[in-house]
């Protein structure tokens, strides 16, 4: 029988493009997913996608049943989120703090779709560099935090992981390597954020390992970074997703790190007497969602 999970996982294809991130969407292992899926083929004797296109191109069953998800699982989430506000109450207020700065690229059509969701909870960015984000939820100054760290005394909920990849200007000294190593960067100006160095992936778990002693001058603005480091000021180390666009037209160029490349995860921390809230476990929701669907390189942590 044709079931509201079945079209959540045809949806969940389209929107990610491929089976790995739709699994990962949907908190599937792939296997699971393969299975879920072949017997939604066995049963109407037809392929849903083409199995070698990418993105995903459906066949004319798949797009019928896409349809149908289209039409019923909208409804479906409307209802369940009315019965929340009957039980739970419909407004509240989100105050939002980034340790990850990069992240206001994606955050902001988070936001917008959050508040076609829930329009009577007030959702507001905390603004400002602060040293430490987690201290904003100890304070009380704010509700829900974004960033890399987490501690036990905060519900946390797992977002994704992403690659930091270093970044330089065409003509850089290093712009002709594969991938950087800790001594690549001695002697040169590091480029970042105005946080503390601990906050800084490549400085805590590769230079300062490593011993290397390099320069480093701080700007507010991702544009302004990148501006720096296109006019040879010096390098940067940047989440994929904030750089890409700048790369693909040749503004500047970017390197892995080490062997492996540097990985860092991405979550949402809150309060305890929030993590039941229902307008915050859809946040999250929508984040995974839309990060999933337009962010390259990414991946869901379950």
């Amino acid at each position: 029988m044709l079931e509201i999970r079945h079209l959540r996982t045809l949806s969940a294809l389209r929107s990610s493009g491929s089976l790995v991130k739709a699994a990962q969407l949907l908190n599937l292992t792939q296997s699971a997913l393969s299975h879920q899926i072949k017997l939604l083929e066995d049963r109407y004797g037809s392929p849903l996608f083409e199995r070698k296109s990418m993105p995903i191109g459906f066949t004319a069953t798949g797009e019928r049943l896409l349809r149908l998800a289209d039409m019923l699982l909208p409804e479906v989430e409307r209802a369940e989120r009315d019965v929340v506000r009957l039980t739970q109450g419909d407004t509240g207020q989100l105050r939002v703090a980034l340790e990850c700065h990069t992240c206001f690229d994606w955050l902001m059509p988070v936001m917008d779709e959050f508040r076609t969701r829930w329009p009577d909870v007030e959702i507001d960015l905390v603004s400002g560099f602060h040293s430490e984000p987690a201290d904003l939820l100890r304070n009380g100054a704010a509700d829900l935090v974004i960033g890399s760290d987490y501690s036990a005394e905060y519900t946390t909920f797992p977002l994704f992981r992403f690659e930091i990849l270093t970044v330089m200007a065409q003509k850089h000294r290093l712009a002709a390597q594969r991938r950087l190593l800790a001594q690549d960067f001695a002697g040169e100006t590091l480029i970042t954020y105005p946080v503390p160095e601990q906050r800084i992936d490549l400085i805590r778990e590769v230079l300062r390992p490593a011993g290397v002693e390099f320069q480093r001058r701080t700007a507010e603005l991702t544009v302004a970074i990148l501006q720096l480091v296109a006019s040879r000021r010096g390098v940067a180390a940047l989440p994929n997703w904030a750089i890409k666009n700048y790369v693909d037209y040749d503004y500047v160029v970017a390197r892995p790190v080490g062997e492996t490349g540097l990985w860092s995860d991405l979550f949402v921390s809150v309060p305890p007497a929030l993590q039941h809230k229902a307008y915050v476990t859809d946040f999250v929701n929508v984040i995974r969602e839309q990060c999933a669907a337009s962010l390259d390189g990414i991946k869901l942590l379950s």
